[in-house]
C-alpha cells in the first residue's frame, strides 16, 4: 500500500509554532479523540492531582542537580526566598506557589481547548525554562527537563492505570496522554537548540 508523500516545510517548522504543531499532532495522531479521553478524564484526576504535584516535588527535591533551581527567586513570587540549597524545604512558600503554578499546568491539560492559546501555553511552559524565556538565574538543562518529562509521564499513566474505570476508557486516556507528553516535550526541547 502506497501513502501520498506529503511535503514538509522543514525551514517552516523550526519558525512558526503552529505549524509545527499540526505537524506533529498529525503524525502522532493526535486528535479530537485524544482531546475528548484527555478532558473526560478531569472528573476522575482532578482529587489526585494535589498528590501527584506533592510527588513531583519530592522527587525534584531528590537530586541536588534538580533542587537547586528553586533557590533562586521564582518569577511573580514576592515572598522570602531561601538563602541556599540546605535551608530550602518542601514546605517554603516559594514551593507552594511553585506548586500552585504545576496544580493549574495540569488543569489546564484537562479542561483546555487545545486552540492556538494552548498551543502558545504549551510552548512558553517550555521556554521559560531556558534563558530565552524565563530568569536567567533559572536556566534548567534540558537532561533535567527530560529527566523530569519522563518522570511525570510515568507517574501520571500510572496514575490513570490505576483508576477504577472500564478498560476502553482506560486505554484511550493513556495514550492520549502519552500523545499529549510527547508533544508537551517536543515544545520544551525546541527551546534548547542552538
Amino acid at each position: 500500500m502506497s501513502a501520498t508523500l506529503q511535503h514538509i516545510d522543514e525551514h517552516r517548522l523550526e519558525k512558526d509554532l503552529g505549524y509545527r504543531f499540526r505537524y506533529l499532532t498529525e503524525f502522532t495522531g493526535f486528535g479530537a479523540e485524544d482531546i475528548a479521553a484527555i478532558q473526560g478524564m478531569a472528573a476522575h484526576l482532578a482529587p489526585l492531582v494535589p498528590g501527584l504535584v506533592d510527588a513531583v516535588y519530592v522527587k525534584l527535591f531528590g537530586y541536588d542537580a534538580t533542587k537547586r533551581h528553586f533557590v533562586p527567586r521564582q518569577f511573580g513570587f514576592e515572598g522570602r526566598v531561601p538563602s541556599d540549597l540546605a535551608s530550602l524545604s518542601l514546605d517554603d512558600e516559594q514551593i507552594q506557589f511553585r506548586k500552585a503554578h504545576l496544580i493549574n499546568y495540569l488543569k489546564k491539560l484537562v479542561t483546555g481547548a487545545y486552540d492556538e492559546k494552548m498551543v502558545g501555553y504549551l510552548d512558553m511552559v517550555g521556554r521559560i525554562h531556558t534563558a530565552r524565556g524565563g530568569s536567567k538565574e533559572i536556566v534548567v538543562p534540558l537532561v533535567q527537563m527530560n529527566a523530569l518529562m519522563g518522570w511525570v509521564s510515568d507517574a501520571l499513566l500510572a496514575t490513570i492505570m490505576g483508576l477504577e474505570i472500564d478498560g476502553a476508557t482506560k486505554t484511550r486516556a493513556v495514550r492520549a496522554f502519552n500523545k499529549l507528553l510527547w508533544l508537551q516535550n517536543d515544545l520544551i526541547t525546541r527551546h534548547y537548540a542552538v
